[in-house]
């Protein structure tokens, strides 16, 4: 396959992420489906990294994997070449910016995991309730029994481990998915790209 017409297909893959991504990050914003008020919601879940780091962020990357099969660009220095060589040069860079934003995204959603969600839990008089973070280092992954502690909004705590955990996963993908943009930018620099230039095979 040409260097190209594969950075098209990770463009195509990676638009879709980019959209998941954004959209499990503004579902965030509502704690187990409710509206609440800022402070009610996990601090992880400003940190943006759903919408700036896999998301927008990544849209940019994707989009000039999307036009290297289309570039146009040659006939530089008497090489014919020298544009598709430079065009796939420049996807390293914004591979490398998509793999940032994606790792930001995974590390975000890593400690939001850990940390747990921020929740409503009874006070020992069961008369009130108070918004806190109950759990700490991850200790309520492993005891489901712990979970009765969050009295609400929702089933908060599947709602951030299910949306968190996409977010996680998603930004897996990117990662390696630009990784592989850089190894096949790389061969589309030193080599050229196998389809050649200006509609030549």
């Amino acid at each position: 396959m040409c260097s190209g017409n594969f950075a098209k297909c990770l463009g195509i893959t990676l638009i879709p992420l980019a959209i998941i991504c954004i959209l499990c990050n503004i579902l965030l914003f509502f704690p187990g489906g409710k509206v609440a008020e800022s402070s009610d919601i996990t601090d992880e879940v400003f940190y943006l990294g759903g919408i700036l780091g896999s998301g927008v962020l990544m849209v940019f990357p994707a989009l000039v994997f999307l036009g290297l099969k289309n570039n146009d660009c040659c006939g530089c220095c008497g090489n014919e070449s020298c544009g598709k060589r430079f065009a796939m040069f420049g996807s390293i860079l914004f591979a490398a910016a998509g793999a940032v934003g994606a790792a930001y995204s995974v590390i975000v959603s890593c400690v939001a995991i850990n940390h747990g969600p921020k929740c409503f839990t009874t006070h020992l008089n069961g008369t009130s309730l108070n918004i806190t973070y109950p759990f700490a280092d991850g200790n309520y992954l492993s005891n489901r029994t712990m979970w009765d502690i969050c009295d609400g909004p929702g089933d908060i705590i599947t709602w951030h481990l299910t949306l968190f955990s996409i977010l996680l996963i998603a930004g897996l993908v990117q990662i390696g998915l630009c990784a592989f943009q850089v190894i096949n930018g790389l061969i589309g620099t030193i080599c050229g790209d196998c389809c050649g230039c200006c509609g030549s095979s």
